[in-house]
């Protein structure tokens, strides 16, 4: 059994070796739990496949793995994901009926966890896609001159969007703020007109008022915002957010339609946010529902604290309601960082009285409509989605959401959705999310059902291949009945309960943990093997990344690379071959020895991109500076082999005051020389200045002068302290001395004066 083991364990690594990877693959007992482990891992479920010591856990493995082990390509089993569509054709025009501008309109797929699939959605800008705009507007003082234009901007404000759509819808609300201090004055003469101190009369103070729903009738909308007078408060900050809330919230009372839904809000000062409330005894977050009474006002604003950004944010995306901001340049910054926290939506600088407020409405309408966004809506854990965005200027790649911009009407965009699950998915089951473009009512509906089951059409109910009828067979495993155990059931458990069989000697677990022990043999798990399991085929050294090398230099054998006959080394990383040391028959050219194919030169030769075979690269000083310095001074890196190495080498030692400056001298570290020819090719002589004992010389002086110096300045230090000691004892002497001469005495202080004065009233009669 060790000799069949250890072949097929070669073999395998030898298959392993032919991948170039790491095994992805787990040791896993069924199909089901092998296909969710990894994408590319695969079982095969072909009788008898693995081999005597094998767990059946080696069943799972990539597809060229279980090919070159011979399972069948029809006995492997890979669970097919796959993509149904529902895909109804798009619109070019919104008079033709059912507009569709978002396809395809509903997606089903089938997915193995970690397996990425992708499909395409399209939009188009339809012409003419029906529009409701909800004008809302801050009724404070400050606002007066702006309510005025807007009284008169009804038809200018319709007539700019039925350029865009001839179904247009318009409705106005209007909002103060919490009736309750300190946001307004609630004495009772105040709440009735907050504007005593001004000629007219204002309005009572309110939180926000639906004043129109939304309607076609413009006559309806004049006489409707002409009838709203202005009114007042105390503070600055306005109860803009809690209006916005609650014409989100309000569907039915506002009227929004299922098409692009814009809300303007006019404004000239900043908003109170969540936590303000608290100013007055306000605590109770707002709960997200509406609270409009019959006559379309806010009735319940004193109970719920303002909304956050963040769930206003919420709110105004789930409605699908694209706010544009109207507002004076006095909190224009302000509001570009509101917009920066909602999605789709759009800032413009109003005009102190509301003038431009019809351009404004026009540039921001058509910024917003040009601009698409396709995200996702409420996608469940376990379920991961990226967005390629094929615009027309500009491609990305990768990213949480799909975004173009600059879209013209009739201009399709196309965004690649790319989908993968959780293994956690396989306990939800089915699943469904929504995609949408913000700004538009359409939506694409994603069911996504998890592929976690093997379907191997081979089942068998007590089946002869389990040890006639010992158990049930299914993908190539025998389920064993009660009683009984083994790859094949053959095994009573009363006659193997324990393990011990399975222990090699000086381990506690059976089959050292890396197996199973059945019928009191170990079953091992993949890339180990032997009698018990104690063979590690994946623990050798890696060469660029691979086990040994890869299969082209060598395996893995129980932890020690078995290299090829034409590698070697602990990795198989070193190549015996010497052909890439070759020039012209000689090998390193003569001047070096050979290895990993790679040539290691002598001293004074070096191989390089630009000097390759141990050709000599070193310049002429750096070639006889060893030899200069060894024959000069007897000393050096070749001082010890100087009489054979430099034999052909005759040194001059020569004076400053010989050196001739014109002649090119060599200046190599501390030793300078001169190189001079010779009617011998084979005789060098070499003429050095004499500066190296010099130097030493000087050196050995600094030194010394340096030592004393240092051994002077110690002295002094040392007479310092002792003359310091001998004057502080003399002073603690003197100090005693004068403690025992004092004499102290008992008398009265002359400085001292009674804490008490005594007045006498010369009015006061003692009788």
């Amino acid at each position: 059994m060790k000799s069949v083991a250890f072949i097929y364990g070669a073999g395998f690594l030898l298959i392993l070796g032919t991948s170039g990877t790491t095994d992805v693959c787990e040791h896993t007992l069924s199909c089901s739990e092998c296909i969710k482990s990894h994408p590319s891992c695969l079982w095969c479920s072909a009788k008898n496949f693995t081999k005597e010591g094998e767990s059946e856990g080696s069943r799972c493995a990539t597809r060229l793995e279980l090919l070159q082990r011979g399972c069948n390509e029809g006995l492997i089993i890979d669970p097919k994901t796959h993509i149904m569509k529902k895909d109804t054709p798009l619109s070019d025009n919104a008079d033709q009926g059912i507009i569709i501008q978002l396809s395809p309109q509903k997606v089903h797929l089938t997915l193995r966890p970690g397996k990425k699939e992708k499909f395409q959605v399209r939009f188009k800008r339809a012409e003419g896609y029906p529009i409701d705009l909800y004008y809302l507007m801050d009724l404070s003082y400050s606002m007066k001159d702006d309510l005025e234009n807007v009284k008169k901007l009804g038809s200018d404000i319709q007539q700019v969007l039925h350029k865009v759509t001839k179904s247009v819808r318009i409705g106005f609300g209007s909002f103060v703020d919490k009736t309750v201090l300190p946001y307004v004055n609630t004495v009772e003469s105040q709440m009735r007109n907050p504007c005593q101190k001004r000629t007219e009369r204002c309005q009572p103070p309110f939180s926000y008022r639906n004043v129109l729903s939304l309607t076609s009738n413009l006559t309806l909308f004049q006489e409707r915002v002409s009838a709203e007078n202005i009114s007042g408060n105390l503070d600055s900050p306005e109860g803009g957010l809690d209006a916005m809330f609650q014409a989100a919230v309000c569907t039915d009372h506002i009227g929004w339609r299922n098409v692009t839904r814009l809300l303007v809000y006019a404004s000239d000062d900043v908003f109170h946010m969540a936590g303000d409330g608290k100013l007055a005894g306000i605590y109770m977050p707002t709960d997200g529902h509406c609270h409009l009474n019959e006559n379309g006002e806010y009735y319940q604003s004193n109970m719920y604290d303002y909304p956050s950004v963040g769930h206003l944010s919420q709110i105004l995306t789930a409605a699908n309601i694209q706010p544009i901001f109207a507002v004076t340049s006095t909190v224009l910054t302000t509001y570009q960082e509101l917009s920066d926290l909602i999605p789709k939506s759009a800032v413009g600088e109003l005009s102190e009285d509301s003038s431009n407020v019809v351009n404004l409405i026009s540039q921001a309408y058509n910024s917003l409509s040009s601009t698409v966004n396709l995200e996702h809506v409420n996608l469940p854990k376990g379920i991961h989605i990226s967005y390629d965005s094929h615009c027309p200027d500009s491609v990305t790649m990768g990213q949480p959401s799909g975004q173009c911009s600059g879209v013209k009407i009739n201009e399709m965009v196309n965004f690649d959705v790319t989908i993968w699950i959780d293994e956690k998915m396989c306990q939800d089951g089915k699943q469904s999310f929504h995609l949408r473009v913000l700004g538009f009512s359409e939506e694409l509906s994603v069911d996504v059902e998890p592929l976690c089951e093997c379907n191997c059409n081979d089942e068998e109910i007590l089946s002869n291949h389990c040890s006639q009828g010992l158990g049930n067979y299914s993908c190539g495993v025998c389920s064993c009945m009660d009683g009984h155990k083994g790859k094949l059931c053959e095994c009573p458990k009363n006659k193997y309960d324990s393990d011990e069989d399975c222990i090699m000697g000086g381990s506690l677990l059976p089959c050292n943990g890396r197996g199973r022990c059945q019928c009191g043999q170990c079953t091992c798990n993949k890339h180990f093997r032997g009698t018990f399991c104690e063979c590690d085929d994946t623990s050798c050294e890696r060469h660029d990344g691979q086990l040994c090398g890869g299969l082209s230099r060598g395996v893995c054998s129980c932890g020690n690379c078995k290299c090829n006959s034409n590698f070697t080394g602990n990795a198989c990383e070193c190549s015996t071959d010497t052909r890439d040391c070759e020039t012209g028959g000689n090998t390193c050219n003569g001047h070096g020895i050979c290895k990993c194919n790679k040539c290691i030169c002598e001293n004074g030769y070096q191989s390089s991109d630009k000097c390759k075979d141990c050709f000599q690269c070193k310049t002429r000083c750096q070639i006889h500076r060893d030899c200069a310095e060894c024959k000069a001074f007897n000393s050096g890196p070749i001082k010890d082999n100087c009489t054979a190495a430099c034999a052909h080498v005759l040194v001059t030692i020569v004076k400053e005051s010989e050196r001739n400056e014109t002649r090119d001298w060599c200046s190599e570290k501390d030793i300078t020389f001169l190189v001079t020819e010779t009617d011998d090719p084979t005789r060098v002589n070499i003429l050095v200045k004499e500066k190296k004992e010099t130097k030493d010389q000087t050196q050995s002086l600094i030194l010394g002068m340096v030592l004393g110096i240092a051994f002077f300045g110690l002295l002094l230090i040392i007479l310092y302290r002792v003359i310091v000691e001998m004057f502080d004892r003399k002073e603690y002497n003197r100090f005693l001395n004068a403690r025992h001469a004092e004499q102290w005495n008992e008398a009265p202080n002359p400085l001292y004066q009674s804490a008490t004065t005594t007045v006498m009233n010369p009015n006061f009669n003692q009788d």
